[in-house]
């Protein structure tokens, strides 16, 4: 999940470059999947383990050469890619690249609450480019998104313990992964758009939002 691929309000417009951000954010999951399919049956997950930790890398460098920063979420899940893809390798133990989805979602989940308990919701930093919120909005958003990426952590580990005590195949694992994770975080974004509508801060011609949600 990015900020970028989040709903956003009526009358806002995309960047230019919003395509580009998508591309460097997806494409080294996208060849991860690639060559796992092609290399799966004969050296398992460790060709597409490499390859997801070069592309990571080489994104990130040309994220920072395009736009001169690096949004927080990507870093910090090429950072686990990195760290995790290179105990798979040193260990020969493909858990540990499994386990980073449970990793990053559950860093998310747990920051954002942390955030909401010091009184800061820190979904703001993120999305600020995108939504004008007011406080309860802001605090319900983030409360939300912080149980969401708990909920995804929760699935890999059920999925991972599947595939560790041969329930299904790891073939599944990253099907879901890459086909899985993307859409449910876009339709429970999507989901998110009433409470967006209701806690927006419209102009005072447009009347108060309805505290409803």
């Amino acid at each position: 999940m990015t900020a970028d691929a989040a709903p956003r309000p009526t009358g806002s417009t995309p960047k230019a470059h919003d395509w580009r951000k998508f591309a460097l954010e997806m494409g080294p999951l996208g060849l991860f999947f690639a060559v796992y399919m092609a290399t799966n049956k004969t050296h398992g997950i460790i060709p597409a383990t490499v390859t997801i930790m070069i592309a990571t890398l080489i994104a990130l460098a040309v994220s920072w050469w395009l736009f001169r920063r690096l949004p927080i979420m990507p870093l910090v899940s090429g950072v686990v890619v990195v760290v995790f893809g290179a105990l798979t390798l040193i260990f020969d133990d493909d858990n540990f690249i499994m386990m980073k989805p449970t990793i990053v979602n559950a860093l998310f989940g747990s920051t954002l609450l942390i955030g909401l308990a010091l009184g800061r919701p820190l979904l703001q930093v993120a999305f600020e480019a995108a939504f004008d919120l007011d406080d309860t909005g802001w605090k319900k958003l983030t409360l939300r998104w912080a149980l969401f990426f708990f909920f995804l952590a929760a699935v890999n580990e059920v999925l991972r313990w599947q595939v560790g005590h041969g329930v299904i195949a790891q073939s599944s694992w990253v099907t879901f992964k890459v086909f899985g994770i993307m859409p449910l975080t876009f339709l429970f974004a999507l989901a998110q758009v009433p409470l967006i509508q209701a806690h927006g801060l419209h102009p005072a011609e447009d009347g108060p939002a309805d505290p409803a949600a």
